[in-house]
């Protein structure tokens, strides 16, 4: 015999449906609404109808009205697919990514741009900058740092000769799975991944799998495709991956810091107005004498500017010379930032603006 319903139960669901009917009217009219902004932007000539400045400042909104029960992270990815959803309507913008499918790299494009966006996976770091460059694709997402395993030198060496500039960042919360066909660790010969997964997974891999061999591989999804054809590997990978090739979770989160995050980089062709909220990457190279790199970042603490990040690579113009890769907070705009910027180029050999852009939104 069928159990009647709960009025209160009727009542709520009937709430619920006249509220899912105003937020797809609403939706809908921001759709109409943002075709109408394409449309003028094109009238004025404007070819960028993608603003990441922009973007960030919605998200930023949405989080400062955000009064719960859903997390801040969950009301900002509701809004980014409603954004990426209405610039869609116009042009789907062309994104490549470090793959194969399955990547954290590819999680990040999808966090920064949206599921209604054209992504497509390149093989190497220096194919993504060259696709971007002869504007093949609009955008491209590359890894530069891990908060355990520091900075990915290629994407930095990239920055050299190209004339791209940073146009985002995305911090993405890393948590690695070991994956394999079937259940349980017994018989498990090998543990492939990436070198930096491996690294980020050592003290797991000791405590549970101590002399198991481990195999570095070009990505952790060709660490899960392998994985996918051979019962007696296990792959460190994140979910998506496993999804992909249908991977058992042999454990879950197994990375050593709770806390693992990796920040990648929004490349493209434009230049990024100020969001309120900005950082400033430069590529600096002072003369070759005693207290040059000390009189390249005074002018920064002069003006009161936090630097966040400095690295050095060789500059491969001479032995034993180098240049500094630097991010600042602040936009290039700014004045205190122009006047830094001003004083730096007095003192350095080479002052290259990567680009400003809008500190990573959660």
């Amino acid at each position: 015999m069928a159990m009647k319903d709960d009025p209160r139960l009727r009542d709520l669901r009937k709430r619920i449906d006249d509220l899912d009917a105003r937020i797809q009217e609403l939706v809908a009219e921001r759709a109409r609404c943002a075709q109408q902004v394409g449309a003028l932007k094109q009238q004025n000539g404007s070819q960028n109808l993608y603003r990441p400045e922009r973007e960030a400042q919605v998200l930023r909104q949405v989080i400062e009205r955000n009064r719960g029960p859903l997390a801040d992270e969950e009301i900002a990815r509701l809004f980014r697919e409603i954004m990426s959803a209405c610039l869609a309507l116009e042009s789907p913008l062309q994104v490549v990514f470090l793959g194969p499918e399955g990547t954290f790299t590819q999680a990040a494009a999808l966090k920064h741009f949206g599921h209604s966006v054209r992504i497509r996976p390149l093989a190497a770091i220096g194919e993504i900058f060259r696709e971007v460059e002869s504007g093949a694709a609009d955008f491209g997402v590359v890894p530069i740092e891990n908060s355990t395993e520091g900075i990915v030198n290629h994407t930095l060496d990239m920055f050299m000769n190209s004339a791209l500039k940073i146009c985002g960042e995305v911090e993405l919360r890393i948590h690695h799975h070991l994956l394999g066909l079937g259940d349980g660790l017994e018989g498990r010969r090998r543990v492939v991944s990436h070198q930096q997964s491996l690294a980020q997974c050592r003290g797991w891999l000791d405590a549970n799998l101590p002399g198991v061999e481990l195999v570095a591989v070009a990505s952790n999804a060709e660490a899960a495709r392998l994985a996918a054809a051979d019962r007696t590997l296990a792959a460190i990978a994140g979910g998506a991956a496993g999804e992909i090739y249908g991977l058992q979770k042999l454990a879950s989160n197994i990375e050593d810091e709770p806390d693992n995050t990796t920040r990648f980089l929004v490349i493209g062709r434009i230049d990024t107005q100020p969001s309120g909220d900005d950082k400033t990457s430069l590529m600096l190279s002072g003369q070759n004498r005693s207290g040059a790199l000390a009189g390249l970042l005074g002018p920064l603490a002069r003006h009161g500017i936090n630097m966040t990040r400095i690295e050095s690579r060789p500059a491969r113009t001479g032995l034993w010379e180098y240049v500094f890769f630097v991010d600042i907070v602040g936009h290039a705009h700014d004045e205190h930032v122009q006047a830094a910027i001003s004083e730096i180029e007095r003192e350095a050999a080479v002052v290259k603006f990567l680009g400003s852009y809008p500190r990573a939104v959660l």
